[in-house]
């Protein structure tokens, strides 16, 4: 066993059988590349990675090229979901490596002693074979360069960490207006697909962020097209292979246009950031597809992907026995065991099982008759789930990540707020109090990641900062606990102390992080929302919340800081332009003051369900005392004549206050419907 069977990571742990000498990243690892005067191989990759599972079979097993790694290079593993700011800083000078190709995992980036990157790949084969040199054809002539073009690698190498460092937005002197957000709109319409949803060809992301975007487009401009084009693609993704049909949940991403074949692996913030999509489309069309989508995806985080004391796993495995998808596809034969010959010709139409299968001879489950009201259609999925559990799970990393907790929490605070359903209320309450009590230390620093039981080590991120504390604005909304604002303000003044950039904007590490070749800003939207742009939307609403201008401030200073990548690349600037809308408004708020009981919950469960993408709910029981002074929305705001009073407010403008329930059509209390 190698140095890597005492890493808290799951995917480090998974290679401390190889016969490659590795080392976790750290001091020892760059003193030994210096001391020993050898280049780094550095790998990066993360525990559901198909490919990195591959790489390692062919080559980091095989103890011939396990030898040529060991005498002439200092190998280092990287977790990338530990590790972000290594995967972004090395992910980059890749792209720059290779004039701008994309990149991927397993990434492959030899360093000089120093950290700076002259070469770098992504998969390797073990043989010359899919256009690619062998892995062993590279080590051998990365070692001779090292030894025959030294200063040129040691050149390039300081080269590209400049460019890393000088990658970071700069601000833009440009207005902050709706000309952006329609000019992104524009684009989405033009690279949407109007025969199977998504944007672009395949392979095919759900873009949550995107679609999001879309239904604050048709809020905005009254264009019901980009409603329109949000809705089929939900509607598609849910009818699709990419939706786990039996379980729940959603894969990672289709390799195909029709959403049909996924691959196979299932990641906590993909299944946290869909759900918020499919409440606003159910909030906008009362389509019980959407929130029958929503829930069905959090039942299965709860299910498969929650630990005993609050805090939600990280991934499950696209593999199972050796082979992606296996776990989850059937035979015909199967499917007519598992159901019987009552129930087996109905559900075969419903999911489109056929004799020869969509996927290799098997069946991938759809919907291929989209919904039809059936009794049996829970007695057949549940005895097709009980079936499948059977077989041999995919591998899950049961590392809890702070920042994706903290979409998740996100997901079930709105999911239990719009559809009164306090379980997932309870669920995100549970996992918030789980972060906050493992994975803030005493200081109120947040660290990155820790399996349950264990001890946290890596600091936090400007991500886990920025989720957790839009998570907390989202739990106050679901609860009306003052407490999720109070710590939301602790940790944003931390962030806003330690992250922040004069110049605008905030770092991806803090000002007391490890020292690396580049201090590197996050700034697009990857496979979670850039840090920067959910910072922007949740320091705008909590300085509206609690009336602290500098938290607008410093919003809208990012927001600038990105305006140029808003203007050029709107497809990966998402979350800046949801942040974006959110500045520009008109900000709905409506706040609630009554007593406990059925009047009030039936005035607190209709704001709560109703689409106000630029809104948000307070509410105070007048019985409990004063309001907290730190909302001050809530002052002055009297129960008249002892009921349930509602005070909508646009901008901060109040309407006369209205007594007692009301009717739905009550004017302000939310956007028009689209």
């Amino acid at each position: 066993m190698n140095r890597l069977a005492a890493e808290s990571s799951l995917y480090l742990r998974q290679h401390a059988g190889n016969p490659v000498d590795w080392y976790p990243w750290g001091d020892e690892a760059l003193a030994a590349a210096i001391s020993q005067d050898k280049p780094i191989f550095l790998s990066v990759g993360y525990s559901a990675c198909h490919w990195c599972h591959v790489m390692e079979h062919e080559s980091f097993e095989d103890d011939a090229t396990a030898a040529v790694l060991n005498e002439h290079f200092i190998c280092i593993k990287v977790d990338r979901e530990e590790r972000p700011d290594l995967d972004h800083i090395y992910m980059t000078a890749h792209s720059v490596l290779n004039r701008g190709e994309g990149g991927g995992w397993p990434l492959s980036v030899f360093l000089t002693p120093m950290g700076t990157p002259f070469y770098a790949g992504t998969y390797f084969p073990p043989a010359d074979k899919y256009g690619r040199p062998s892995f062993r054809r590279i080590l051998h002539a990365v070692h001779d360069a090292w030894l025959n073009k030294r200063a040129d690698l040691e050149t390039l190498g300081h080269n590209i960490a400049d460019f890393v460092q000088a990658s970071a937005a700069e601000p833009d002197d440009g207005e902050l207006s709706a000309d952006l957000l329609q000019a992104a709109g524009t684009m989405l319409k033009r690279i949407h697909d109007p025969v199977n949803g998504g944007f672009g060809r395949a392979p095919k992301f759900p873009h949550p962020l995107d679609l999001r975007l879309l239904f604050r487009l048709a809020n905005r401009t009254k264009d019901n097209s980009f409603a329109d084009q949000a809705r089929f693609t939900l509607t598609k993704m849910a009818y699709g292979g990419i939706y786990d049909q039996i379980g729940g949940g959603f894969h990672r991403y289709s390799v195909d246009e029709k959403w049909l074949v996924p691959h196979f692996e299932k990641m906590l913030y993909d299944n946290a950031l869909l759900p918020p999509a499919y409440v606003e489309a159910f909030q906008i069309t009362s389509d019980p597809v959407f929130k029958r989508v929503a829930c069905d995806t959090l039942d299965y985080v709860l299910k498969e992907m929650s630990s005993p004391p609050g805090g939600f796993y990280a991934t499950q495995d696209a593999d199972s026995e050796g082979e992606e998808g296996k776990f989850y596809v059937w035979s015909e034969g199967e499917f007519e065991l598992v159901l019987g010959p009552n129930l087996a010709p109905w559900a075969k139409e419903v999911f489109g099982v056929t004799p020869g299968g969509n996927f290799e001879g098997h069946n991938i489950l759809t919907r291929a008759i989209p919904e039809i009201p059936n009794e049996d259609m829970p007695e057949s999925k549940a005895r097709l789930y009980a079936a499948r559990s059977k077989r041999v799970w995919p591998g899950r990393d049961e590392k809890i990540v702070t920042g994706w907790n903290g979409l998740m929490i996100s997901a079930f605070a709105r999911a239990g707020a719009a559809f009164n359903e306090a379980r997932y209320v309870s669920a995100a309450e549970k996992a918030a109090n789980y972060i906050l009590t493992h994975l803030r230390g005493p200081d109120g620093k947040l660290f990155r990641t820790a399996g349950v039981g264990q001890t946290p080590k890596i600091a936090g991120y400007l991500e886990d900062s920025a989720f957790m504390i839009g998570a907390l604005l989202d739990l106050y909304e679901a609860t009306f606990d003052p407490k999720w604002i109070t710590t939301a303000s602790e940790l944003a003044d931390d962030m806003t102390a330690r992250f922040a950039d004069p110049a605008g904007g905030f770092f991806a590490t803090a000002n007391d992080h490890e020292r690396l070749i580049a201090r590197p800003k996050d700034a697009h939207d990857g496979s979670v929302p850039a840090g920067n742009g959910v910072a922007a939307e949740a320091l705008l609403k909590l300085g509206r919340m609690t009336g602290r201008a500098e938290y607008v401030a410093a919003a809208e200073s990012t927001l600038r800081a990105y305006r140029g990548l808003m203007a050029e690349t709107p497809t990966a600037a998402g979350q800046f332009l949801l942040a974006l809308d959110s500045l520009l408004g008109p900000t709905q708020e409506a706040v609630v003051i009554g007593p406990p009981g059925d009047e009030t919950n039936r005035v607190l469960a209709d704001v709560r369900a109703r689409y106000a993408p630029n809104g948000f709910v307070a509410y105070h029981d007048p019985g409990s005392g004063p309001p907290p002074a730190h909302i001050p929305l809530l002052q002055d705001r009297p129960a008249i004549d002892g009921r349930v009073t509602t005070y909508f407010c646009t901008n901060g403008v109040c309407a006369a206050p209205v007594v007692g329930a009301f009717a739905r059509e009550q004017p302000g209390v939310s956007a028009e419907a689209v």
